[in-house]
This record gives structure tokens, sequence and C-alpha cells, in this order.
């Protein structure tokens, strides 16, 4: 079992969406505490443990720590933007 820390970022981006997005994205978040690299997931190119995961037209992007056995998720946000700098 890995131990998922969510940033306070990410509760700010779920905050607008539907309620049903926001319930399959809550979902996937949990289910990285069992499976921190589930099938479909993808390495991110230019950082050493970052990761994604798709839900529909948004991504959950996270990092993993194999060693403290931990995943932190920093970003949920819709495709188009969820690669951009702020």
């Amino acid at each position: 079992m890995y131990k998922v820390h969510v940033r306070p970022i990410v509760w700010k981006d779920l905050k607008p969406l539907p309620q049903a997005l926001k319930a399959r994205l809550i979902n996937q978040m949990t289910k990285l505490e069992k499976e921190p690299r589930p099938s479909g997931c993808k390495k991110l190119a230019g950082m050493e443990s970052a990761w994604r995961v798709r839900i529909g037209d948004y991504r959950i992007l996270y990092t993993i720590h194999d060693t403290e056995r931990t995943v932190t998720v920093y970003r949920v946000r819709h495709r188009k933007d969820v690669y951009r700098a702020r």
C-alpha cells in the first residue's frame, strides 16, 4: 500500500467540476494507494518520477516515491491545460 498525498491546488482544480466527474477523479486518486502504476498510466518525459493517468479529457499528474511508498498528486486538469505552466 502506498500513502496518497493530494496537494491543496488539486482541490482547487476539482472544485468547479461537475459532481460526477469529480467523483471519478477522486476514485482514481484513491486507487493509486493500491496500484500507483495502473493500466494506461504513462511516465512523463523529462521528469524523473512523474506519471499521469487519463480520465476522459482530464489528467491526474502525480509523482511516485517507491522508497517511501508515497504518491503525491500535484495536478488535475483538462488535457488542454494540464501541461501548461502557471
